[in-house]
């Protein structure tokens, strides 16, 4: 695709922004089915290059860009999504805040980098629902563990008769929510197992030691069904547990970092993963404690547990078969 026009989209919960780059004409639309396709109208019409040379480009901004990304894609109509904060540093410094302006710097930002950018595409339904569910999850988890906490804290400091009514509605909505994540766990399994090609990857992911349900299930929302990141390098700068290298010239000579820059909640589960590793995994373990007798950094060796994991994940799912604990084979 030679793309000669980028259309910029600011996207908010009730409207839609508009501006063509070649012509910085604006407009704004509502954020609905009817507004999408006049979006789609206005933008060919106010163009002077033939539909094939004109890409659509997006803010990412989760829930309310989704049902656009669908539209899109269902028209078969060129576009990406991009990260808010990528367009933001790509762009210099700016002041205020304004939608129109906004729309018009991601037509800029989509246009210079028109000959580098990827094409967006629009993960399957099974991907996107297991998403929502897992968000779901999260937030139920959290809930039950304040009020475990609440109630264990006012267990120990309160007297019984001041605490008996408190304990009791806390430990029913423990019991509640514990219902409810038992609830969303049995629908994505059902979900998952409703799709061969999933239903397979899930199992593949799971003959890796120390990869457990949940870190497999988020695995496959994360990559999209390994279909976003093209190689492990790729998702590993992703998660944040990437090592760049920290030097400039000859007076900065520092240690690889890894960025800040991250998915915090699937290097969180790769952390657990990776200590899960060093506990129950005897190559894993082996490695770890020869690198730390040889002084190595102790987060830094965990940091290349997680990048093995990482490795060996896609390894199984490019390859399509189960893993091989080879160090169980020679001993």
């Amino acid at each position: 695709m030679k793309i000669k026009e980028t259309i910029g989209i600011d996207v908010s919960k009730a409207t839609l922004d508009a501006c063509i780059h070649s012509s910085q004409q604006s407009a704004t639309f509502e954020n609905s089915k009817k507004g999408f396709s006049l979006l789609v109208k206005w933008a060919y019409k106010g163009s002077p290059h033939p539909k094939a040379d004109i890409l659509f480009a997006l803010e990412h901004t989760g829930l309310y860009s989704e049902k656009l990304s669908e539209h899109l894609s269902e028209e078969d109509i060129p576009y990406t999504v991009v990260p808010g904060l990528e367009i933001k540093r790509s762009l210099g410094i700016a002041r205020g805040k304004d939608d129109r302006v906004d729309a018009s710097k991601i037509a800029l930002y989509a246009y210079r980098l028109r000959d580098e950018i990827k094409l967006s595409a629009t993960p399957m339904k099974e991907v996107k629902a297991l998403k929502k569910l897992l968000s779901l999850r999260e937030r139920l988890v959290r809930q039950r563990a304040g009020y475990k906490t609440s109630a264990k804290e006012q267990k120990r400091v309160l007297e019984h008769y001041e605490a008996k009514l408190l304990l009791k509605v806390q430990y029913k909505m423990v019991k509640e929510l514990s219902k409810q994540i038992d609830i969303v766990e049995s629908e994505m399994q059902s979900i998952i197992r409703s799709n061969t090609e999933l239903a397979n990857m899930f199992d593949l992911l799971l003959t890796v030691r120390c990869i457990g349900k949940q870190s497999a299930l988020f695995l496959i929302v994360c990559t999209e069904g390994f279909s976003k990141f093209e190689n492990a390098r790729q998702f590993a700068a992703y998660c944040g547990v990437a090592p760049f290298p920290n030097q400039s010239g000859t007076s900065l000579r520092g240690r690889s970092k890894v960025s800040p820059l991250a998915n915090k909640k699937m290097k969180s589960l790769l952390d657990m993963c990776a200590k899960s590793s060093i506990r129950y995994n005897m190559e894993i373990r082996e490695y770890y404690l020869k690198r730390v007798a040889q002084g190595k950094n102790k987060m830094s060796t965990i940091n290349i547990i997680r990048n093995k994991l990482l490795y060996r994940v896609f390894a199984v799912v490019r390859r399509g078969t189960p893993y091989v604990d080879l160090y169980r084979h020679a001993s």
